[in-house]
């Protein structure tokens, strides 16, 4: 028995708003519901976990990870409660139970997504925890991300992975597969993949998750190593998918956990190029969020941690997102620096060696777009950035192919927001009448968030007619913002 208060565990049931002896009645119903009724929890066990810091035994964890979990209306995972194992054995801990060790990669991510899929069933909202700082990810993940994940398999078990229970979460028991099962996957991801693109993650996020969820539990057998590889870069994809999708609805802390989800996938499918991708994602959803700073950890981390398998494209992806952060702060000379080596980096790029498939969609378009963007960031800091812009958001709306709407639906916000900026009302209100056009036909809530970036910009021009006009429309189109966004501080 631990000597500390389990404050975690205090948070969270303060937040519930039980006392302690509803909570113990609440785990021995839910326990029966998942097929333990021999459990019987009292008051003064409830009271030892959290005054004392005691873990209970399996499956009680779980029980209240999913008690939780309903309650605070967002996934609520064992280490959230405080409950980590690798406390009980004696290894380590950094940084908000990260990183965990690779036998427990399949079981977090079932876990995570089998909380998640029980929200969506219920009509909960995911979006009330806090983010974890970059640093805090970087730094307890910098060793393990740098390690070789064929050494790390090799090491002493000191855990015993999750158990992999179905009734906990209403799923079914998955059985191995072979590598037709894993081209399906593969063909399903490029199918979700495609279809984020082109109407945003709101529609599909639940099917991703579910289909992350089975993927999960045939990661639970063992496979022979070339389809286990594969499974592990499914999972890698698919999770990377389910947090960008996350973050294009709003669920913040959701979506920051997939992204650590698929970096550990990658890395345990030995691809860490895609790990550090999946960083990066991270990385775009801090600057997104208002916090540059914590971005640039993340990226140094994403560039440090992708090895040198990393194609030139790859790392030319890289320096646009690390630049955008820059352009946040106001850093003009680093942040054109930056593009500087985003630009030769993709010209140096021969194309000899074919992009794997999560790099298919950062193509010259997207160069110019993500450029666009961190003109326009600067812009606010320096207007003669402003220029610059919109020579890279045309150059991007002219190269920009079918099945990429809202990259073109950014792209317009991009040069009408330059445009407002260099005080050119006129062009301005054209492009954003043309984003107006079919940004209600996505459901992505970052293009809503850009929007009112871009509406606030029109205030100098209330003036003029013309602009009314595009404010009521912008007014009459624009959702309704809720309280309690998950860590949105502001949208750039």
């Amino acid at each position: 028995m631990a000597n500390e208060a389990n404050t975690r565990l205090a948070d969270l049931f303060g937040l519930t708003g039980w006392s302690k002896g509803e909570l113990a009645r609440l785990v021995n119903r839910q326990a029966a519901a998942m097929g333990h009724p021999q459990l019987a929890t009292d008051t003064s066990r409830v009271r030892r976990w959290i005054e004392t810091g005691e873990s209970p035994r399996d499956p009680v964890p779980k029980v209240l990870a999913a008690l939780f979990t309903e309650r605070l209306g967002r996934v609520v995972t064992i280490e959230d409660l405080g409950f980590d194992r690798r406390r009980q054995t004696g290894r380590k801990q950094t940084g908000d139970g990260l990183p965990w060790p690779p036998e427990r990669t399949a079981a977090v991510l079932t876990e995570f997504t089998g909380m998640d899929l029980m929200l969506n069933r219920r009509g909960l909202v995911g979006a009330g925890a806090a983010l974890a700082t970059g640093s805090v990810l970087s730094s307890a993940m910098y060793d393990w991300l740098h390690s070789d994940p064929a050494l790390a398999a090799d090491a002493p078990v000191l855990d015993e992975p999750l158990d992999a229970d179905p009734a906990a979460f209403g799923r079914y028991e998955a059985a191995p597969v072979g590598s037709q099962e894993i081209e399906s996957l593969e063909r399903s991801v490029e199918l979700f993949r495609a279809w984020d693109a082109s109407r945003g993650g709101g529609l599909q996020r639940k099917a991703v998750v579910g289909q992350l969820n089975e993927v999960g539990d045939m990661l639970s057998y063992s496979h022979p190593a070339h389809l286990q590889r594969r499974l592990w870069g499914v999972a890698a994809n698919l999770a990377v998918l389910a947090g960008w999708m996350s973050h294009d609805v709003g669920l913040e802390p959701t979506a920051q956990k997939y992204f650590v989800i698929a970096a550990h996938a990658a890395r345990e499918g030995g691809d860490r190029p895609r790990a550090g991708e999946a960083l990066s994602r991270a990385a775009r959803q801090m600057v997104h969020l208002g916090r540059p700073d914590d971005a640039l950890d993340l990226m140094k981390l994403a560039k440090s941690g992708s090895g040198e398998a990393a194609l030139p494209r790859t790392r030319a992806m890289l320096r646009t997102i690390e630049a955008w952060a820059q352009a946040s702060m106001g850093r003009g000379q680093a942040m054109r620096r930056t593009l500087g080596e985003a630009e030769d980096l993709f010209v140096s790029d021969k194309g000899d060696v074919p992009p794997p498939s999560w790099m298919q969609n950062f193509d010259e378009a997207d160069l110019h777009g993500m450029q666009a963007l961190a003109y326009r960031t600067l812009a606010e800091h320096d207007p003669s950035a402003a220029a610059q812009a919109q020579q890279h958001a045309k150059k991007a709306l002219v190269l920009r192919g079918g099945g990429h709407e809202r990259s073109m639906i950014f792209d317009y916000l991009s040069l009408a927001s330059a445009c407002f900026i260099a005080d050119d009302p006129e062009e301005a209100d054209r492009y954003a009448r043309m984003a107006l056009l079919s940004i209600g036909q996505t459901s992505s809530h970052r293009t809503w968030d850009r929007l009112r970036e871009m509406y606030r910009l029109t205030g100098r021009y209330s003036g003029y007619t013309k602009i009314q006009d595009l404010r009521s429309e912008i007014e009459t189109a624009l959702p309704k913002q809720k309280k309690g966004n998950g860590g949105r501080l502001r949208s750039v």
